[in-house]
């Protein structure tokens, strides 16, 4: 295990965010004896971010709590061109409207994870629309264009792999390697920063943002620049699955795009063999705390996810809504009621009188995504209506309403409420 003068890379190291980088024992050295500025970018493509992002917002996080400065930078001019890391395809193209309607639901993933504000430490949030949109492509290609060749950036995961599926890759897409690294120059110069930090997707990006500052302060006859590169590694569970996807899509952070209940939800159902990694990447709790959560066996191990799922949730919707969450969950599993926090559909009353198809609140709850998802749940007697599966299919009525209320669940663990509208 390798020992690090910084906090800050030791905290990364036990916490499992370090994959590769640049010069870690310059890197280390500088975080050791100074404070340092470091960045990571957040392109725009949603109106919020989903769970995985959480992976570059705690390294953010643990930046900031060890001494030095983050810089949340909003890809507000690179989501104009799109990212071909990891993609097939180019990427949707946006209207400025769109992008900055993304950007105002991406900022509120961040305040509760950083402090903002003017001081040595505090975090700045920048768009790179601020210096992307004014270049003029001529003056950029004769400026920064000679210190990219074209046999370097082939070689880079995000082109050699479209290429190597035969999946076409834009011109546009391509510029894209160019204005990341610039993007690091820009923030150099701007405000001292030394750092940029990303997943390991990002690596040939980050490469090229590191060589650009070096070598255009050699052009100008100055000192190299002591810039470095940092990447984490690209999470996904035990089973293989991406982080922060589920059979329904994302995991949002925002809560107007999932409930702190559903999120809660996402972090309890943690497979048994990521509970550890989990609770050191996703939450703040003690070295010796996670130690023991994660050396819990057998039924046990349930006590450390929910453990978990409180955690993560209390850092981003906060410890009420976690401890809501919390409760609603031990309301409905363990004493098979059905919680008011649970996801709510609102209907008419009306409507149960002369029968509700019985599925339409199921997909509307999100619980199954089709009429032949849900006979399947039926066949297999996992589509329960009150806590009781149903045999076949029928609709739902005034009857099945307890204390004004219709608890549906698919399995044990999705759950959600039919409600009489007031």
């Amino acid at each position: 295990m390798p020992e690090f003068q910084s906090d800050f890379l030791n905290v990364l190291h036990e916490r499992g965010f370090i994959h590769q980088g640049t010069d870690l024992g310059a890197l280390d050295e500088a975080a050791a004896n100074g404070t340092i500025t470091a960045y990571i970018g957040f392109d725009a493509t949603a109106d919020s971010l989903h769970a995985g992002s959480l992976v570059q917002i705690m390294m953010l996080y643990w930046l900031q709590q060890t001494g030095h400065r983050p810089i949340v930078l909003m890809g507000g001019g690179t989501t104009k061109v799109g990212d071909p890391s990891g993609k097939d395809a180019q990427r949707k193209l946006l209207t400025p409207a769109d992008i900055e309607s993304n950007i105002a639901g991406i900022k509120r993933a961040f305040s509760p994870f950083l402090t903002f504000g003017e001081g040595e430490t505090d975090a700045v949030m920048v768009n790179n629309d601020e210096w992307l949109s004014g270049l003029k492509y001529v003056d950029f290609l004769r400026d920064f264009g000679v210190h990219f060749t074209i046999n370097r950036m082939l070689t880079f995961d995000s082109v050699k792999l479209r290429l190597d599926r035969e999946q076409p890759l834009t011109f546009l897409e391509f510029n894209y390697m160019l204005m990341q690294a610039y993007d690091f120059f820009e923030l150099n110069e701007r405000y001292g920063c030394t750092l940029q930090m990303g997943g390991s997707d990002q690596w040939g990006n980050i490469v090229n943002g590191v060589e650009l500052c070096r070598r255009v302060a050699a052009v100008e006859g100055g000192k190299a620049r002591d810039v470095f590169g940092l990447t984490t590694p690209l999470l996904t569970t035990s089973s293989g699955k991406k982080m922060g996807k589920t059979e329904n899509g994302a995991v949002w952070l925002n809560a107007d795009r999932l409930s702190p209940y559903d999120y809660w939800q996402y972090w309890r159902n943690t497979e048994d063999a990521d509970v550890g990694m989990m609770l050191r990447r996703f939450t703040t709790l003690p070295r010796d705390e996670v130690r023991r959560l994660e050396a819990l066996q057998g039924a046990e191990i349930n006590d450390a996810k929910k453990v978990l799922a409180t955690e993560v949730t209390a850092l981003m919707h906060g410890r009420d809504a976690a401890n809501a969450a919390a409760e609603t969950a031990r309301q409905t599993f363990e004493q098979g009621g059905a919680a008011d926090d649970l996801p709510t559909v609102s209907v008419d009353a009306a409507i149960l009188s002369r029968g509700m198809p019985l599925f339409e609140p199921f997909r509307e709850l999100g619980l199954v995504a089709s009429l032949s998802e849900g006979r399947r749940h039926i066949k297999a007697g996992a589509l329960k209506v009150n806590d009781e599966a149903l045999a076949e299919e029928r609709t739902l009525t005034e009857g099945d309403l307890r204390n004004g209320k219709i608890k549906l669940s698919i399995g044990k663990k999705k759950h959600g409420l039919v409600v009489v509208a007031s």
